[in-house]
């Protein structure tokens, strides 16, 4: 594709167009199907080292709570103190209320 059609291809385009496609596009601008591969792998590689990242997190938290465990806490009920932490407190008072319910309604209280 010359610079030409490229122009022509471009004209007009919205805010949400592909980038423009370089005049001689080199191995790794090529687009297949209309797709940007150099745009594709940029994507794709953030995508892997964030992965990386999260399993890197994910390793350190369960050393924590490991750590947490040697100290003689229970994992388990820190997960569970954790996930009502991050609710707000509506929420984690109509999770209380719908609990106690259903303990009475199961004869468990």
């Amino acid at each position: 594709m010359n610079p030409a059609d490229n122009a022509a291809l471009n004209a007009g385009s919205s805010e949400t167009a592909a980038p423009e496609i370089p005049a001689s596009p080199g191995i790794d601008s090529v687009r297949t199907g209309g797709v940007a591969g150099d745009i594709l792998r940029a994507y794709v590689e953030r995508i892997e080292r964030l992965e990386e990242e999260k399993k890197a997190l994910a390793a350190d938290i369960r050393e924590v709570y490991a750590e947490a465990k040697g100290n003689g806490y229970d994992p388990k009920i820190m997960r569970k103190l954790i996930a009502l932490r991050r609710m707000d407190q509506a929420d984690r008072r109509e999770e209380e209320e719908l609990l106690d319910v259903y303990r009475r309604a199961i004869g468990m209280v």
